[in-house]
């Protein structure tokens, strides 16, 4: 019988944990690691929708990737959202598992799979890499590295217009938010998902002509007009779930013999009016 801690030392190969950030919280967070994982559904982020598809589902095992609990909770009770959805889940015996940034940087995670979606080649991670160790042994982790983002080379360089189409043709979405730098060719591009405006300075000093991340602040939106890189912001939902699907993949193959799917409830909460 799969356990849930077969999978979670899968995830954890997969994913290493040493490639998270210091303020993450990624690893098994809920549940029993002896439990039985015959149903498993990743999702982006656990709300009310996807818990309740979850529980209706007979899930054993969530794979989110934004974690939950994310901050440390001094109390567990339905008077917060957090509390109620981890009491609901807890409730129906429903383990919970995030890679999150450990996904992220991961030689087959989501920002390396953004990166070779849009077309990048000679790919390396935008933030020099570091050697990631093992927390419990403070052995290095073989062929892990601590590394945000991705950087690459576009083999035919072209303008902003085309390249935003290229990305919105790989992500399935409509529209994109643009920050014209100026620049009349993109060629060399970074990438980061979700919400990585610190990551703008790193995608400078790289020499790189266009930054492509989810979602950032207006201020790092002046920040990149006035460093001359252009700026596609295409949703923190879109740059991330594509992930979450693939990974969906991944874990169905490794274990046929369980049901896994990604959350069919889920939604990106921002819509165009």
């Amino acid at each position: 019988m799969l356990t849930v801690d077969q999978v979670a030392k899968f995830l954890d190969s997969f994913a290493p944990i040493g490639l998270a950030e210091g303020w993450d919280n990624v690893g098994l967070l809920v549940g029993d690691a002896a439990n039985p994982a015959r149903r498993i559904m990743t999702c982006l982020t656990i709300t009310g929708a996807s818990a309740a598809e979850a529980v209706a589902q007979q899930v054993d095992l969530i794979v989110t990737h934004h974690p939950l609990p994310f901050a440390a909770l001094k109390k567990l009770t339905t008077e917060s959202h957090d509390g109620r959805l981890l009491w609901t889940l807890a409730g129906a015996q429903i383990s919970v598992y995030s890679p999150h940034t450990a996904f992220d940087s991961a030689a087959d995670g989501i920002n390396q799979r953004l990166a070779v979606g849009v077309g990048l080649t000679k790919i390396e991670p935008l933030v020099a890499p570091t050697i990631a160790r093992d927390e419990s042994t403070g052995k290095a982790e073989a062929g892990a590295t601590l590394g945000a983002g991705r950087c690459g080379i576009l083999e035919r360089p072209g303008s902003l217009a085309a390249f935003a189409e290229r990305v919105k043709q790989f992500l399935q979405i409509e529209r994109v938010q643009l920050v014209e730098s100026g620049n009349r060719e993109v060629q060399k591009v970074a990438v980061a998902c979700g919400s990585a405006g610190e990551l703008l300075e790193d995608a400078r000093r790289q020499g790189c002509d266009c930054f492509l991340t989810g979602e950032s602040r207006f201020h790092t939106a002046l920040a990149a007009e006035a460093a001359g890189v252009s700026l596609i912001l295409a949703g923190h939902y879109a740059t991330e779930r594509f992930g979450v699907e693939h990974l969906a993949e991944v874990l169905a193959s490794k274990f046929p013999a369980a049901r896994v799917w990604a959350s069919e409830a889920e939604r990106d909460p921002l819509i165009w009016a």
